[in-house]
């Protein structure tokens, strides 16, 4: 029996690093050494741990997980997993340079693979330099991929494959906790853990506006705009949905579409 891979965890998302975490705990073969909020922590606990593998969430503010790779000396670097809520280039960049990745939601299956690959390259004793150029061939290619300042596509995670949903086609994005609705044109309903807002400053302001406190349409969606009463809207959508606009932005949404 192999010994149990010895893990260090890093995302700031709370939900999603429990949600992580307990995925992690149905595993016999795993323990899980530390647990970090942002790249600072993970940094401090992969110097004292020393782990076998790393989970580490590519978007975390301050530090994120590319950060975090930098900061550790090569001898110091244990295997790693980035783990992405979207981010299609960075999907490409690892896959090519065989660093291992999940997208969010995480999924069992696909995590349980990355923990079987972690356990192959210790039971070949693969030396600290090779891991090394490995990740950081990764990450050069992802640093120097070309990318649209807005967001046209979004990979989502759906059982054992990864949906290209072009941006174009998304009608609704509607925030519940931790999670992202995104609703298509043809009312199919996909789910990303992301927050709202860093999101939406990856989306074209002129292509999505922002209808509620959770809530962003597709502008050209937009059919009809029932008035309420107390000076609040209802948003129709070509796909049949109907969302609510908060008072605030009902007076955005007067500016910017119910006037010539």
């Amino acid at each position: 029996m192999n010994p149990r891979l010895r893990v260090v965890i890093a995302d700031d998302e709370r939900p999603a690093r429990a949600f992580l975490v307990a995925l992690l705990r149905s595993f016999d073969d795993v323990v899980i050494v530390a647990e970090a909020e942002s790249g600072a922590e993970a940094v401090a606990a992969i110097e004292r741990e020393r782990p076998d593998l790393a989970f580490l969430d590519l978007q975390m503010p301050e530090l994120d997980g590319i950060g975090v790779v930098r900061m550790l000396k090569k001898d110091q670097l244990p295997l790693i997993a980035f783990v992405t809520a979207y981010d299609e280039y960075a999907v490409r960049a690892f896959e090519i340079n065989a660093v291992d990745y999940l997208v969010k939601p995480v999924e069992k299956t696909r995590l349980r693979d990355t923990l079987n690959r972690a356990q192959e390259r210790i039971e070949h004793a693969e030396i600290v330099a090779e891991q090394s150029a490995r990740v950081g061939e990764a990450i050069a290619a992802y640093e120097a991929s070309p990318r649209s300042p807005f967001l046209e596509r979004i990979p989502v995670r759906r059982r054992d494959e990864i949906v290209i949903l072009p941006v174009t086609h998304i009608a609704s994005i509607v925030a519940e906790g931790e999670l992202l609705y995104l609703t298509t044109i043809k009312n199919e309903r996909h789910v990303i853990t992301y927050r709202l807002k860093d999101l939406e400053a990856r989306l074209n302001p002129s292509q999505f506006i922002r209808l509620g406190r959770g809530t962003l349409a597709n502008i050209d969606l937009i059919v009809k705009v029932n008035v309420m009463p107390g000076g609040t809207h209802v948003a129709l959508l070509s796909n049949g949905q109907k969302l609510q606009v908060s008072r605030l932005q009902s007076r955005i949404i007067r500016e910017r579409l119910l006037r010539l």
